[in-house]
């Protein structure tokens, strides 16, 4: 799974055409645009990672519950970079700078640039309590993670997982199906209760329990604690839970050093770009966790990171350097989480809703809309019920053009 070598661009006068900071889905999916469009002259991919790229979502579900192996993540095999024209970089960029159009990499070389997209995409982000940062405390994001996480699972391990998104349900789940003890703890009444609302996180919970995973909710964390290789993981007025091996799954947040320090107004966390992708600096894009797109249906800006959408806008973002007037990021976002055998499919707009409507259909699948307080479709999720995800999606994106004219006048 490690990157082919690749010929060497640092300290090149003539530069390359496009310097994509990334590694993940939406790096690969620019450099694809920009070839896709007849995109001309070198690409540099920058991935501190040393491997190509890779899928992500199974490393909380197929490859932790060992149904596939490594081998099987690349996005692509070792002949891609070759085949698309592109240099892998495998160093860590340290500096960008917008003026002179160079990344400064950790070797002290650098690397000059026409056209730039930034894909450096999310990290885990801790619980602000004591103990957080304790190597006992693992995250999941990285295959490095998976690896680090798969050396500390004894088969005995008592696994404790914090956080009930999506991730940390996946973890869960996946643990408790190679038959390892494990414990959900939560701040949340239910899973994902605020993000889906609580009839669905109620559904949630009683999948988590029938799978034996012992499901805590309801009360904040407030420290971690080691003693003789046990961490305690501490409850408001709740008590302790004492895992083996913790597992923090409590969010991401968007990696922006670099954007920050060159110059890039980030008010929100993220790198703000408009619907092809562009930032406020010239000849800059950013693409995937790392921005907040304004999506030109939807007329307003949105965060997202899910893994599709992450490959739809580095597409754009590489076909937008590449010159394509039309790159415009227009689909209705969306994910699929595979919750141990049940699957969930979800479209939203993903910033609120007013009302939740669940229907329930045989053999326990189900389908969810949601609406805002003018009663118009703003999401949809499903298990079990593919048409209706298709369908609504369809509807979430049509109801979006017929306000298009309004949302231009206001």
């Amino acid at each position: 799974m490690r990157a082919p070598d690749t010929a060497d661009t640092a300290d090149d006068p003539h530069g390359v055409a496009l310097c994509i900071l990334g590694g993940g889905p939406a790096a690969m999916a620019a450099a694809r645009g920009f070839r896709a469009v007849r995109g001309t002259g070198r690409i540099a991919m920058v991935a501190d990672e040393g491997r190509l790229p890779y899928r992500r979502p199974p490393l909380t579900k197929e490859l932790l519950r060992r149904e596939m192996t490594a081998d099987e993540l690349p996005l692509a095999d070792d002949r891609w970079p070759v085949s698309h024209g592109v240099e892998l970089v495998t160093e860590h960029a340290m500096t960008l700078d917008l003026a002179a159009r160079t990344v400064g990499l950790a070797s002290g070389r650098t690397i000059a640039w026409d056209r730039c997209v930034l894909a450096t995409g999310a990290e885990p982000e801790r619980l602000p309590v004591p103990g957080a940062d304790d190597p006992g405390v693992r995250v999941l994001r990285s295959y490095g993670d998976f690896l680090a996480l798969e050396a500390a699972l004894r088969p005995d391990a008592r696994v404790v997982v914090v956080g009930s998104g999506f991730i940390g349900c996946e973890i869960a789940a996946s643990l408790r199906a190679r038959g390892l003890p494990v414990c959900l703890v939560t701040d949340e009444e239910v899973p994902q209760g605020t993000r889906l609302g609580d009839e669905v996180g109620t559904r949630i919970a009683t999948w988590l329990r029938a799978d034996g995973v012992d499901l805590r909710p309801g009360h904040a964390i407030t420290a971690f604690e080691r003693c003789s290789g046990t961490v305690h993981v501490l409850r408001d007025d709740a008590g302790t839970v004492d895992g083996d091996v913790v597992v923090m799954a409590t969010g991401v947040r968007p990696r922006i050093e670099l954007a920050l320090a060159a110059g890039l107004d980030c008010p929100e966390g993220a790198v703000p770009v408009d619907p092809s992708l562009r930032t406020a600096a010239d000849a800059v894009w950013a693409a995937g966790d790392v921005c907040m797109a304004r999506h030109a249906l939807a007329g307003r800006p949105l965060r997202v990171e899910h893994w599709g959408d992450a490959l739809t806008q580095g597409e754009l973002a590489g076909r937008s350097a590449a010159g394509d007037p039309g790159a415009c990021w227009d689909e209705v976002p969306g994910f699929w989480s595979s919750i141990g055998t049940r699957t969930l499919k979800y479209a939203a707009w993903g910033d609120g809703f007013a009302t939740v409507q669940a229907v329930a259909h045989a053999q326990g699948t189900f389908t969810v809309t949601y609406r805002d307080a003018c009663g118009e479709l703003v999401g949809v999720l499903t298990h079990g019920r593919d048409e209706d995800h298709d369908r609504g999606r369809r509807l979430i994106g049509e109801v979006a053009r017929r306000r298009l004219p309004a949302q231009a006048a206001g």
